[in-house]
């Protein structure tokens, strides 16, 4: 007898199949914003398994780390789907270097508006899922004024599904951590510039090569950094065996201050600070 969930998985891969090939606007092919993370794989593997014209879209840009654009760039060689990058230079605009709540609206408008410069005859999808919609997200209003089409929202597909669908798809990113763009780890109100983006990468790029998968560097004002890992793993961090390394080598990248978080990792830590000053 077929396995029950697995049986539910698949009738869920062919509704999302269904949708795409129910929502074709005007004939337009799919242009999938491909950040590389797990929800727009999924997407872009049902793009290209719909029999429709596809292609997937990453920016090339200083929020973006150069693990998530080669995650990107594999990920699309891997489903077999076409791969663009455009450049959507949205340091450019004081607003979103100001960094206030909507950074995330002046980032995606910047992204939506230059994939739609670039194919201007393609329908954009995104990998926003149902769980998304529940939390503080200005990006969705730029989607909604770029007439960006969300498959999996409106399927009400939350991220545990996605996840199952990656793995009925045999996808490697089936249990990748979520991964925010660079920008998203600076506390609202302190201005993004290329130096801190570049500063976190580096920071990040330490943590990972010191065995932690899921983790976040937050900088705060001052330049003080403040670090996120699982809380069964912050003891293993503050042992001197690390701690005096990190320590070290984040104030060798320009941080004044380095901070351990005892609350642990939790994505989106900076939302609630916004929350509480309204």
């Amino acid at each position: 007898m077929p396995d029950a969930n697995a049986s539910q998985v698949a009738l869920l891969a062919e509704r999302l199949l269904e949708w795409l090939a129910e929502h074709r606007v005007a004939g337009r092919p799919y242009a999938v914003a491909l950040s590389g993370g797990v929800d727009s794989a999924v997407v872009a593997q049902a793009a290209a398994l719909s029999g429709w014209p596809a292609i997937s879209v990453t920016a090339r840009s200083d929020s973006v780390s150069a693990v998530e654009r080669r995650d990107a760039s594999d990920l699309a060689a891997a489903l077999g789907i076409e791969h663009h990058w455009v450049e959507p230079h949205e340091l450019s605009d004081p607003a979103y270097q100001q960094n206030d709540v909507r950074r995330c609206y002046f980032c995606k408008s910047r992204l939506y508006a230059a994939i739609s410069a670039s194919f201007p005859d393609y329908q954009i999808l995104s990998g926003t899922n149902h769980d998304d919609l529940g939390d503080y997200r200005p990006g969705l209003e730029a989607a909604a004024e770029a007439s960006v089409q969300a498959p999996l929202a409106e399927l009400a597909i939350a991220k545990a599904q996605v996840r199952q669908l990656a793995r009925y798809w045999h996808l490697d990113v089936a249990d990748k951590p979520a991964s925010p763009c660079l920008a998203s780890r600076i506390a609202y109100g302190v201005a993004v510039t290329s130096e801190r983006l570049e500063r976190i990468e580096r920071a990040e790029q330490l943590l990972r090569e010191l065995g932690w998968g899921e983790f976040r560097v937050r900088l705060h004002a001052d330049e003080v950094a403040r670090l996120e890992v699982p809380a069964a793993s912050i003891e293993r961090l503050a042992s001197a065996e690390f701690r005096t390394r990190v320590v070290r080598e984040l104030k060798q990248l320009g941080f004044r201050y380095v901070t351990l978080d005892l609350e642990g990792f939790r994505s989106g830590s900076l939302n609630p600070v916004f929350q509480i000053r309204t």
